[in-house]
C-alpha cells in the first residue's frame, strides 16, 4: 500500500487546538485548505515540544539573516487565529513521529507529523534499523501530514500552540501538578497541615 501524504503547500491554516475539558483533552494539529480539513492526534508534550522548537528555528533563521528575512520576531496580530477547530474533527492518525525543516530558498518552515507505527524487532540494533528503513521509506511509509508555512504563519501557529498547551489545568503552587476542579492531593503536604 502506498503512503498516503496530506500535503498543504500552503495551508489557509494551520492550528493547534484541544477538545474536551481540562485534564481530558485531546490534542490536535488541524491543516485547512480549498476545503480540504486534515486533523492528527497527538500527545500534549509533543504540541508544545513542536511549538518550542519552531520558536527556536524561527529565531536562528532570523539570527543568521542578520533580520534580513520575511520571518517576524514576534507573532503578528493580523495572521493571529483564536477559532475553535474546524468541525467535525475526525482523527486520521495519531502522531508518531515529528520534523521541522527551514527551506532557505522558498522561505518555508516545512513541519511533518507521521503517525505512529509499532515495529518488533529482537534486538535494539534491528528496532533501530526497523525504524531507519521506516523513516527513508517514502513510497510506502505511514501516512503523513506534510505542511509548508510562511515566517509570519510558523510564528502565529507557535504561539497559538503554547497558549493552548498552557491553558490546561493550573499547577499546584507547592508541587506543580495539575489542580483538578475535584481537588488535589498534594504529595508535597504530606497529610500535614500546619495550623494558622
Amino acid at each position: 500500500m502506498s503512503r498516503q501524504v496530506f500535503l498543504y503547500d500552503p495551508p489557509d491554516r494551520f492550528v493547534a487546538g484541544t477538545v474536551g475539558l481540562p485534564g481530558r483533552r485531546t490534542f490536535f494539529l488541524q491543516a485547512v485548505a480549498g476545503g480540504r480539513v486534515t486533523s492528527v492526534a497527538l500527545e500534549k508534550t509533543q504540541v508544545a515540544a513542536l511549538a518550542e522548537r519552531m520558536d527556536e528555528l524561527l529565531d536562528e533563521v532570523v539570527r543568521r539573516s542578520g533580520g534580513n528575512t520575511a520571518v517576524p520576531a514576534v507573532a503578528p496580530t493580523e495572521v493571529t487565529d483564536t477559532a475553535p477547530l474546524d468541525t467535525p474533527v475526525d482523527e486520521e492518525f495519531r502522531v508518531g513521529t515529528m520534523a521541522l525543516a527551514w527551506d532557505g530558498e522558498e522561505q518555508r518552515m516545512i513541519v511533518e507529523a507521521q503517525a505512529l507505527v509499532e515495529l518488533d524487532a529482537d534486538s535494539e540494533e534491528d528496532l533501530a534499523e526497523a525504524e531507519e528503513r521506516l523513516l527513508q521509506d517514502e513510497e510506502n511509509g505511514p501516512p503523513m501530514l506534510r505542511v509548508r508555512l510562511t515566517g509570519p504563519q510558523a510564528r502565529a501557529f507557535a504561539k497559538r500552540a503554547l497558549d493552548v498547551v498552557n491553558a490546561g489545568r493550573p499547577p499546584c503552587p507547592l508541587c506543580s501538578l495539575p489542580l483538578d476542579p475535584e481537588g488535589h492531593v498534594c504529595p508535597r503536604q504530606n497529610g500535614y497541615r500546619r495550623g494558622a
